[in-house]
């Protein structure tokens, strides 16, 4: 484990007074913990525009009626094997699907492969959410 340092902040009144409502909003415990994750999203989003390594997932709302469309996701999908860790198919009613897909890889790569699944006619709707491997946090 590092070793814990210790230093101060100074901070507009204001600011810190809304800075408390949101480490109370969110459950922190202390101000330290809220703020170790501020600064864990700011290196974060740091490594993706630096290209490093991501993990992530891209998720897809779709009907799954629609013809031809979930063979064109797995087409996409196969052309983006390597970086494609995992995927779940489930079902939400008769009609909607929601497919979940872990990816690894380069922040580039992972934005071409969501941006290729959710332009596809028939998916409802795709987010791309990335985060660390973890390796450099």
């Amino acid at each position: 484990m590092s070793k814990l340092v210790r230093f101060g902040v100074s901070l507009d009144e204001e600011l810190l007074k809304k800075f408390d409502r949101l480490v109370a909003a969110k459950n922190y415990t202390c101000r330290s913990e809220a703020f170790r994750d501020l600064m864990r999203q700011e290196l974060v989003q740091r490594q993706w525009q630096e290209g490093k390594e991501i993990a992530g997932a891209i998720t897809l709302i779709y009907d799954h009626h629609k013809r031809e469309l979930v063979n064109t996701l797995m087409d996409i999908q196969h052309d983006f094997g390597d970086m494609i860790v995992s995927s779940q198919h489930i079902h939400l009613d008769h009609d909607n699907c929601l497919e979940i897909i872990a990816v690894k890889g380069s922040p580039k790569k992972a934005r071409q492969l969501a941006d290729s699944l959710k332009a596809v006619k028939g998916v409802k709707h795709g987010t791309l959410s990335m985060s660390t491997t973890g390796k450099d946090i």
